[in-house]
């Protein structure tokens, strides 16, 4: 009986992963199908009708019942994270523009950080690797970033 036992709990179990831990694998849900009728099917083959009916029945009712628990809020707020992120991404001031020079403060690796007049802002350099220390000018502004070449 404890093989029956175990084999139920565990195809319950990889039916509960299956619905929230790993959705649309259909691996674990499939495992854990074949897990609870294969302990229904050894309760019937060893055991006999009468407690191959109980053993099906009290299999149903434990899986709807775990499914149930799983889907409360309550359960999931316990689970969940409770911070929240209060960052925000560094924009580019609109008084840069097409033409304007600069120094990398780090290495333009192809992205790091300009020194615009007093302006710290993300650059990005795709051609090329530029050291720190090497003087640039903006080719293009964006939103969140810069793009610039060395001007050597």
């Amino acid at each position: 009986m404890t093989i029956i036992i175990l084999l139920i709990l565990t195809g319950i179990l990889l039916l509960v992963l299956e619905f929230f831990v790993f959705p649309g694998i259909t691996l674990a849900a499939l495992g854990g199908l074949l897990m609870i009728g294969g302990g229904v099917f050894l309760a019937y083959g060893t055991y006999g009708t009468t407690t191959g009916h109980w053993v099906l029945a009290l299999s149903l009712m434990a899986a709807l019942l775990v499914l149930v628990l799983a889907l409360r809020s309550k359960t999931w707020q316990r689970l969940s994270l409770k911070t929240e992120v209060g960052s925000q991404i560094e924009t580019v001031e609109s008084g840069l523009q097409k033409g304007d020079k600069g120094i990398c403060l780090t290495r333009l690796n192809p992205v790091g950080k300009v020194l615009v007049g007093e302006q710290e802002v993300e650059a990005r350099c795709p051609d090329n690797y530029v050291d720190a220390g090497t003087e640039v000018e903006i080719v293009k502004v964006f939103k969140t970033y810069v793009t610039v070449k060395p001007l050597n």
